[in-house]
């Protein structure tokens, strides 16, 4: 393969809070070189891309993705979904481990990180999964090369639902690296699940969601979860955080300082419990989207550092699946190729900084994991970047939409910024429009 070197001229760069008119020098996989604009001048060979004042940021490393691979591949692969993260601006992915089958075993893992070495078009990390009969597994997880332990607790996903007291201090207390959780408690599901059923019949609302996935049983979960990594020491991370309720668990301290983080989904940040009736099961997802008032003090929270980085959980389905009775329908939907474009617009609307929506879709995941030489656009690091033009605008349509499943919650929403170009590890995977298959992605690895 033959690796092109490229100088990026005239840009607004986005990097560690500031926004300043830049050029980037990029040789093989890594940035050599950041001055102002318009002062390097182009070495023999290289690419010049004229920046023209369009948004250079660090590419997007979302922290909590399912690519539906092995097993549930008529949703998604790695093939397919990284491709669409690549277009939306996501240069690196962590994937969680209820595929089918689960990846409960370390020899498991393994074969997902070989797969993606064949296919995927972005950086790539799994999270090995825990359940409640294999402790001893997921203790053998390596902590340079695995960027963490995915643990539901409360949320049943097959036999991923850990509520064995002795296991889950095991895992607290015995976890290499970080430990990710989905809390919502499950007795407390099934207790609001059997009340809808007594109410609604076979015909529940999908506007009930937000009564059945509680905040009641988030909170609960969420401050056992915390309880034991107090507990034990561990470095706890609290995936796709749903309630007001909740922030008061949480610390506006610097990161640096924290051992316990959460994460929030910018579908949590985008739709309320008011765009039920509109879009129906394709807005249901696990912890459920509930009141404007939760999504508004979410927001806030955001702001203020409560919480620390802003992800997807992209979980695709298809279509049909979605259109079934709510009480069959899957929850998830896919996000990824559109979450940088959608937080840009909350910045554009006045609702975030742009230097805040880089610091939380960029460096923190980077700064929180630990992972080597990425998340920020400085010499020495790997060139994954994007091009980002503000003075585009564009709606999301079925023709213009990657997932394998072929729909978006987005359908009908217009974008005012575009992804124009994407670079992993120093090469150009998405240009205007067009995916290019370099397959130059590398497996994270995260320095602890």
């Amino acid at each position: 393969m033959k690796f092109e070197n490229y100088l990026i001229r005239n840009t607004r760069m986005i990097n560690d809070g500031m926004i300043s008119t830049a050029d980037l020098l990029t040789e093989g996989s890594f940035i050599v070189r950041i001055a102002p604009g318009g002062t390097i001048d182009p070495p023999a060979g290289s690419v010049v891309i004229e920046g023209g004042g369009k948004l250079l940021i660090p590419g997007v490393i979302d922290d909590q993705v399912h690519f539906r691979e092995p097993g549930l591949t008529h949703k998604g692969e790695i093939y397919t979904e990284s491709r669409a993260a690549v277009a939306g601006g996501v240069t690196s992915f962590m994937e969680m481990p209820n595929t089918q089958p689960q990846t409960l075993t370390q020899e498991l893992l393994e074969e997902k990180y070989q797969r993606a070495a064949r296919v995927s078009a972005a950086n790539y990390s799994f999270y090995m999964g825990a359940s409640n009969d294999n402790l001893d597994e997921v203790l053998r997880t390596d902590p340079r090369t695995v960027c963490g332990i995915k643990v539901f607790m409360g949320a049943s996903t097959g036999n991923m639902l850990v509520d064995n007291p002795d296991t889950l201090r095991g895992i607290f207390a015995g976890a290499p690296c970080l430990v990710a959780v989905h809390c919502e408690d499950e007795a407390t599901i099934r207790r609001n699940m059997e009340e809808a059923r007594n109410r609604f019949g076979d015909d529940i609302p999908v506007t009930h969601h937000p009564q059945i996935r509680s905040r009641e049983a988030c909170l609960k979960s969420s401050t056992l979860a915390i309880k034991l990594a107090r507990e034990y020491g561990t470095q706890l991370h609290l995936l796709h955080i749903s309630t007001a309720d909740e922030l008061a668990l949480f610390s506006d301290a610097p990161l640096s300082e924290k051992k316990i983080t959460a994460e929030v989904c910018v579908h949590h940040l985008w739709f309320s419990s008011e765009d039920y009736n509109q879009l129906g099961n394709r807005i249901k997802w696990n912890p459920a989207v509930k009141e404007p008032a939760d999504r508004d003090a979410l927001l806030s929270g955001l702001r203020r550092g409560l919480l620390d980085v802003v992800a997807t959980d992209h979980a695709p389905h298809t279509l049909p699946e979605k259109a079934l009775p709510y009480s069959k329908a899957p929850s998830g939907g896919p996000l990824v190729q559109h979450s940088l474009v959608a937080m840009l617009e909350m910045a554009r609307q006045g609702k975030i900084e742009i230097t805040e929506v880089i610091r939380r879709m960029c460096h923190t995941p980077a700064d929180l994991f630990r992972i080597d030489r990425r998340g920020y656009l400085r010499e020495g690091f790997y060139a994954d970047m994007v091009l980002v033009d503000q003075d585009s605008s564009w709606t999301v349509a079925p023709e213009n939409i990657l997932y394998k499943c072929g729909w978006s919650p987005f359908e009908g929403t217009t974008f005012h910024n575009r992804v124009d170009m994407t670079f992993v590890n120093g090469q150009l995977a998405y240009d205007k429009g067009k995916l290019i298959d370099s397959l130059n992605s590398m497996r994270l690895i995260f320095n602890r």
